[in-house]
């Protein structure tokens, strides 16, 4: 028997309409379960849900709100083995990884149980005689969260726990290929104490479910991850009702390795960079922009590196790589790898397809040279564990480079030079600046978002999320 992921409406599971199977990307026989698919009705009966329960939860005493959301935390980290076990089998990412998103997704909701007792308005002197200025904030109300498939509880988790601090409902449409990662979040969130209706979760296709919970007319915010094309879908829906927006997107992330850096260093966080996730992270390092007296000494060790990594089932514990999300993902990343040899990229290594002890969307890490900035390989996002290796002449193009993009999330830079890093950092047009590290990896309590087309809208995390999830009154008193 495999279990059925049903919809959380107005504090009751609800089912829905079609099962549809979910399956394990390591083990095609191996199904997990199967989703009860929403309908339209189902939507519209989670926003009614969470409308009603707008005056309830922000009528709740903060200190009851900052109980559930440790609650929640404290839920999410005690059983984060447990839960990474889930998502290792139902995403594809490593024990390790899927144990990592588990716990740095309780961190969030503790972060923001904190939150609940920091909301301190302002005063201010009018310019009028008399005359007393106070600022505050107060919820915005009914919080649309459409949440993708690659981090299926940590995304959900840094949008829906500030959501819930600041005393916003919210009604969630969880990404249909990872479905027992939401519906673990959403029991622990309904055994939290929150009344019914303050969450909601409706499981179904974005073009469907997601599109109706964006275009719905008491939806009063939107928050989004995921692809340009369907967040610029999502926005036109949502401007039609004057809802908020945000919207996190697409990327192309520059790792610049100059000459003065440190080889091993640049290797290594090439490589977690580019391929751990199994390269299917916003923040991925999908471009290698590599100053040309170090570029061919870094393109070996590079190769070397990629063909030493594991692949392999996601639940063995030897496993480095783990597969690609689906097939449908996985022959993506194989047309991609055609057209960058059309393009006339040399693929230095990886790209072709393992056969292990199950059937499993499993290949090799990819590495293109030869590769130059106006291939659309290194233009367009491609989501998968292939990296483009692109030599400069120098410092200023290697920075002219990694800016030539119409994304800007995430970029890097490896040196030893402060002049070059102090440079980089005020240049580079992106959202997020590593140094010496690699381009994914972020902290929960400060700002993360990007430029371009990457972002749209207020940052996520940190106390910069109150920007999006509440509203700011002042009020004027009188003598």
């Amino acid at each position: 028997m495999t279990e059925t992921y049903r919809n959380l409406i107005d504090g009751n599971w609800a089912d829905g309409g079609d099962l549809v199977a979910n399956i394990n990307p390591s083990d095609h026989s191996d199904i997990i379960g199967h989703y009860s698919a929403a309908s339209v009705d189902d939507v519209e009966q989670a926003i009614a849900a969470a409308r009603r329960a707008v005056p309830v939860w922000v009528a709740t005493g903060l200190e009851q709100r900052k109980a559930a959301l440790d609650f929640i935390g404290d839920e999410l980290i005690a059983r984060c083995e447990e839960i990474g076990h889930v998502i290792a089998r139902e995403e594809g990412k490593t024990i390790a990884e899927g144990k990592g998103e588990a716990f740095r997704s309780g961190q969030f909701f503790q972060y923001y149980a904190a939150e609940c007792l920091r909301q301190i308005g302002e005063q201010a002197a009018s310019v009028r005689p008399g005359v007393d200025v106070e600022v505050t904030r107060e919820p915005v109300g009914v919080v649309g969260v459409i949440t993708p498939w690659n981090f299926p509880v940590a995304v959900a988790a840094w949008k829906i726990a500030p959501a819930l601090a600041f005393g916003n409902c919210v009604v969630l449409k969880p990404s249909e290929t990872v479905p027992a990662s939401a519906a673990i979040l959403a029991d622990i969130i309904h055994r939290s104490g929150v009344p019914a209706g303050v969450f909601n979760m409706v499981i179904g296709k974005g073009r469907d479910i997601g599109n109706a919970l964006a275009g719905a007319p008491d939806i009063d915010a939107i928050t989004f991850t995921g692809s340009v094309g369907v967040g610029r879908q999502i926005a036109q829906n949502a401007i039609q009702n004057m809802a908020r927006i945000q919207l996190e997107m697409g990327s192309k992330n520059a790792l610049v390795v100059l000459n003065d850096a440190d080889m091993d260093l640049a290797v290594q966080c090439a490589i977690g960079g580019a391929f751990f996730g199994t390269g299917q992270k916003c923040t991925a390092s999908s471009r290698l922009v590599v100053e040309q007296g170090v570029h061919d000494e870094f393109v070996e060790r590079m190769i070397a590196a990629a063909d030493a990594l594991v692949v392999g089932h996601a639940l063995d514990e030897a496993t480095q790589i783990g597969p690609v999300v689906t097939e449908r993902q996985l022959q993506q990343n194989l047309d991609y790898l055609e057209l960058g040899k059309n393009e006339g990229a040399e693929l230095a290594t990886g790209g072709d397809l393992l056969k292990l002890a199950t059937k499993g969307n499993f290949m090799r890490p990819a590495i293109f040279t030869g590769t130059s900035n106006a291939m659309r390989i290194n233009r367009e996002e491609i989501f998968g564990p292939i990296t483009s290796i692109i030599k400069v002449a120098d410092y200023d193009e290697a920075l002219a480079v990694s800016n030539d993009t119409d994304f800007g999330l995430t970029s890097g830079i490896m040196t030893n030079s402060l002049n070059r890093v102090r440079h980089f950092k005020r240049h580079s047009q992106s959202g997020c600046v590593m140094v010496n590290l690699p381009t994914a990896g972020t902290d929960y309590h400060v700002p993360f978002g990007g430029r371009k087309a990457s972002s749209y809208g207020p940052r996520e995390q940190g106390t910069y999320a109150k920007d999006f999830y509440t509203i700011v009154k002042t009020t004027y008193i009188g003598g």
